[in-house]
């Protein structure tokens, strides 16, 4: 019988897929690419995202997210310094397109994003700036 032969697996390139790397007043950088601003961020892609403030959250600015293919199943939203509340009325809303809300402050989206990333889950996040 053949003894196995180790094999050496590709490394991941991280452009790849949208991993969230720093953040700050006003900006993130994303895989390697520095966004000024608000974005939405998918595994496959980043995108500005023309939101200011999470009161304006809704299904007509989340187009990017609820169009993804795979769908996304979970909506990591970073609200800023702080998470703010999203009535439940907005939430159904959103959940009628299969888009679940986990919603907090920026830093605590941006890590919860990459770890679910990370899991394998069909994740997206709307961010605003710090």
């Amino acid at each position: 019988m053949p003894e196995p032969t180790d094999k050496t697996l590709p490394t991941p390139d991280p452009r790849e897929r949208q991993l969230i790397q720093t953040y700050g007043p006003g900006r993130f950088r994303i895989s390697d690419v520095d966004h000024t601003g608000a974005v939405l961020v998918l595994p496959q892609r980043t995108t500005p995202w023309s939101v200011a403030t999470a009161d304006e959250i809704a299904a007509d600015n989340l187009g990017p997210i609820i169009e993804a293919t795979p769908a996304v199943e979970v909506l990591v939203v970073g609200c800023g310094a702080r998470a703010s509340f999203i009535p439940p009325s907005r939430r159904s809303e959103l959940r009628a397109y299969g888009l679940v809300l986990e919603v907090m402050d920026t830093g605590a989206a941006c890590r919860t994003y990459n770890v679910l990333l990370a899991e394998g889950r069909r994740v997206a996040a709307a961010l605003l700036p710090l």
